[in-house]
């Protein structure tokens, strides 16, 4: 993700990093888990469904 584009600035970006990161880890499929995101595999890892 920081080297997919030329950033001007370091916050810029910093800033992209939570959206790739969640994009990656909820969105991407995996081929190492049958096609799946890797949230899929946690489905509580936030501790926000207690």
């Amino acid at each position: 993700w920081a080297y997919a584009r030329p950033y001007q600035r370091e916050a810029d970006r910093r800033a992209d990093l939570s959206g790739w990161l969640h994009f990656y880890n909820h969105h991407r499929r995996h081929t190492g888990i049958g096609g799946h995101p890797p949230a899929s595999r946690v489905p509580n890892l936030s501790g926000q469904n207690n």
